[in-house]
């Protein structure tokens, strides 16, 4: 498999389950695929060595959870105004779940 399809499929994977977040159930398996996308992206770098200037093979920018977690602050605290070409959930689980999810990418 390539890893232009591991990506694909794995976004598609973390796309429906944050989609599908309404309760702390569908929640906690928004965690189990955003986990899995981690420790894909770790095998992948281990084994393609990417640019160290380079977001990682799966999209992840931030690649330590202190860096992640102040990815998901800052997004947040820089969508504040409203997020561009974001709609905002009324759906606290799923307003977490965005959080997080912005965490692997925003710089």
């Amino acid at each position: 498999m390539s890893a232009k399809y591991i990506k694909q499929e794995m976004e598609r994977q973390l796309e429906s389950a944050r989609d599908a977040v309404v309760d702390e159930v569908s929640f906690i398996n928004f965690l189990n695929v955003l986990s899995a996308d981690w420790f894909a992206e770790t095998e992948l770098h281990a084994a393609l060595l990417p640019s160290p200037y380079s977001s990682g093979v799966l999209g992840w920018k931030n690649g330590n959870i202190g860096a992640f977690l102040n990815a998901s602050v800052r997004w947040v605290e820089n969508s504040r105004n409203g997020p561009h070409f974001y709609e905002v959930s009324i759906n606290p689980w799923r307003k977490v779940a965005d959080i997080l999810l912005m965490g692997k990418t925003y710089e």
